[in-house]
């Protein structure tokens, strides 16, 4: 039977676990969303879309590399350290 503190610990970073993966979830559903915005202002400007969409093309570049989903694997090396 384990301790209260390890049922503590465990409980801790069960928690941590949750709300990086929650966090991680929201980063990627806002990357969606500029992808989204994007799609669309690409179909309304046609030919011009380079030049008018440019500034929502380079916000989704930025999120990508940022913005990925990570699981929570990430979250116990950074707990057991």
């Amino acid at each position: 039977m384990p301790t209260d503190e390890q049922k503590a610990a465990i409980k801790e970073k069960l928690d941590a676990r949750q709300a990086h993966m929650r966090e991680s979830w929201v980063r990627s559903m806002e990357a969606r969303l500029v992808r989204d915005q994007l799609d669309i202002c690409q179909r309304s400007e046609g030919v011009n879309s380079y030049e008018n969409c440019r500034w929502l093309a380079e916000k989704y570049a930025g999120m990508i590399q940022t913005h990925k989903m990570q699981g929570y694997k990430l979250v116990d090396k950074l707990v057991d350290l």
